[in-house]
């Protein structure tokens, strides 16, 4: 089986000194490489592609065959890192905790270890700030706004 601690190794080498990030790494039993990367100022085709090239060329087929799939975590991917969310500042983001609490309001401040979001109020309500520690939540997603 591959060594996903190398291929941690690869990656971050790789992305080292750029504004690209790991978001995750998968490796099945049969060799299948999973790498799903995000960036401060987003992922284009071809940050997928060099580093496909990069870990291709520092492997050996010869050794281990395997099947490799880099690409951009999608929008609308769940945020998994602090990054992501300090990313998406602004945006509409919906939000369900581990106690099934659902949150949909904009992403206002986010840290290493919490975010907020604001629910907009109505006509005759104020809107309400919510804080979620990352470790609170499920799962978090940026609503595509048009």
């Amino acid at each position: 089986m591959i060594d996903k601690i190398k291929v941690l190794e690869i990656i971050q080498d790789a992305l080292n000194g750029t504004d690209k990030f790991l978001v995750n790494l998968k490796i099945t039993n049969d060799n299948r490489i999973f790498v799903d990367i995000d960036g401060d100022e987003g992922i284009l085709i071809d940050d997928c592609i060099e580093l496909s090239r990069t870990i291709e060329n520092s492997l050996d087929r010869d050794v281990e065959d395997f099947e490799l799939n880099v690409s951009s975590a999608g929008a609308d991917s769940p945020l998994k890192l602090p990054r992501q969310y300090r990313r998406n500042i602004g945006r509409q983001l919906q939000v369900e905790t581990l106690d099934g609490e659902k949150v949909t309001g904009r992403l206002e401040e986010a840290d290493d270890t919490q975010c907020s979001v604001k629910v907009r109020g109505t006509k005759n309500t104020n809107g309400e700030t919510f804080t979620f520690k990352y470790a609170d939540i499920k799962v978090a997603r940026v609503l595509i706004e048009f």
